[in-house]
């Protein structure tokens, strides 16, 4: 219970409706809903996030400054991946329904649904959930920054992410032509480790 609320007062919410609260729209197959103590004020150091994805469809590659994510699978089935910080090793984890993936604080991760009408719950530890997305650190780190810092080809990566959007949130963005990786490819790069739904073996690579 919060300690700074007065509980008597008119202005005390018990209940809300994610369904009318989209944090983000990619198309009616693939959205974000968002609860959080600004929608909810008696929420104390929680919230969470609704998802529903279509396959192959990508949360893109982030991480959350201020708390830690339990995914738990509703429906259909995807994959979370994890980059374990100490290992350099990149964990990815099946999920289906009844499951769940821990994600730690500030750990960088992403979620893929491996079937259609995936349907996530993201639970985190904070009031809100502070985000920090792939899209934003490539789109705006200076191309200068980055081809010297890496030796890079600075024109090769303006080149390379010209059309990038910021805050894509939901990949491959609507007006993507390439074709889609297959799930049979999110494994095939090394230093991962693929864990299988029982999590008694798995399969890695070097």
């Amino acid at each position: 219970m919060r300690l700074d609320l007065d509980y008597t007062s008119p202005s005390i919410q018990f209940t809300f409706d994610l369904n009318k609260n989209h944090a983000f729209i990619k198309d009616n197959q693939n959205l974000i809903n968002q609860l959080s103590v600004n929608d909810l004020n008696t929420l104390d150091n929680l919230s969470l996030l609704d998802i529903y994805l279509s396959v192959s469809n990508v949360v893109e590659p982030h991480y959350h400054q201020n708390s830690s994510e339990l995914v738990y699978c509703i429906a259909g089935s995807a994959v979370v991946s994890i980059l374990n910080p100490y290992t350099k090793q990149l964990l990815n984890f099946p999920i289906t329904p009844g499951q769940v993936a821990n994600v730690p604080q500030g750990w960088w991760h992403y979620e893929i649904a491996t079937v259609d009408n995936t349907h996530l719950l993201a639970i985190f530890n904070a009031p809100s959930p502070d985000v920090i997305l792939f899209s934003d650190l490539m789109k705006f780190t200076p191309s200068n920054i980055v081809s010297h810092t890496y030796c890079l080809d600075e024109n090769q990566w303006k080149t390379a992410t010209a059309s990038l959007q910021p805050s894509v949130f939901i990949g491959p963005p609507k007006n993507c032509n390439q074709q889609v990786q297959s799930r049979q490819g999110y494994g095939e790069h090394n230093n991962q480790t693929y864990y299988h739904n029982n999590n008694q073996y798995y399969y890695q690579q070097r």
